[in-house]
């Protein structure tokens, strides 16, 4: 049986302020943006490239019940990291430095505004057709 993660819920404080962390820092599509209900918003944004999206909002459970910042690594996986981060760090994204953890594996750390964190990840052997 096939599976495909689609969704990962983000908690954050602000709705408005992740999503132009984001969408207009980290050049994330906006999916979605809707109001379906009194106390209900729901943000969902795609990174480029990505099948997986993030969301985020207000009155959902899957957004409401943890705290904001608790989400840790989420891996965005690049096929070269340096001009990966110099195009964050172009967009006002405060990215670590590249660490080469072996294995032609390497790595990039931030956090959006609320401390979620994330992970640019290059594989050296994810390029061409294989990335």
């Amino acid at each position: 049986m096939d599976m495909k993660l689609e969704l990962v819920p983000v908690p954050v404080a602000d709705v408005d302020r992740a999503k132009a962390f984001y969408v207009d820092r980290l050049g994330f599509t906006e999916d979605v943006d809707v109001r379906p209900a009194d106390g209900v918003r729901v943000v969902q944004v795609t990174p480029p490239g990505s099948a997986c999206s993030l969301g985020f909002g207000t009155g959902v459970p899957a957004y409401d019940d943890a705290a904001p910042g608790t989400v840790r690594g989420l891996h965005l996986v690049v096929p070269d990291i340096e001009a990966a981060r110099a195009d964050l760090v172009a967009r006002g994204v405060e990215v670590g430095e590249v660490v080469d953890v072996g294995g032609g594996v390497r790595y990039a750390w931030f956090a959006d505004p609320d401390g979620n964190t994330l992970t640019l990840q290059e594989m050296a052997w994810r390029t061409g057709d294989a990335f």
